[in-house]
């Protein structure tokens, strides 16, 4: 016998403490420009086609980093959206970061 169950899903968490915030913005930038700057980094210093390699070696290392950022704090039942950086740095920071209590449970 098949069983009807609605399985809900946990909304991105709302950071509320300053310091949580500052690290779910820095943890973003950090997703979404690493790869942007080493490129250009290389560039200057180095050559273009150093940074040409540059920047497909440092796309997949923070592709792996994001995906075990996603891995290691979202529900394994909401793993197959979609998230972007500001979605993961949130997560992450709210359940491995910043152990903030809801008032509304107590």
């Amino acid at each position: 016998m098949q069983e009807n169950t609605i399985h809900l899903f946990e909304p991105t968490p709302t950071l509320r403490s300053k310091k949580c915030k500052t690290l779910a913005k820095l943890l973003e930038y950090f997703l979404k420009y690493t790869t942007l700057l080493s490129t250009l980094l290389s560039w200057y210093l180095f050559d273009y086609f150093i940074a040409i390699l540059t920047l497909i070696l440092s796309y997949i290392i923070m592709g792996i980093i994001r995906s075990k950022l996603r891995n290691s704090c979202i529900p394994p039942s909401q793993r197959e959206y979609q998230y972007n950086d500001e979605g993961i740095a949130s997560w992450y920071v709210a359940k491995e970061l910043c152990f903030e209590e809801d008032e509304s449970i107590s």
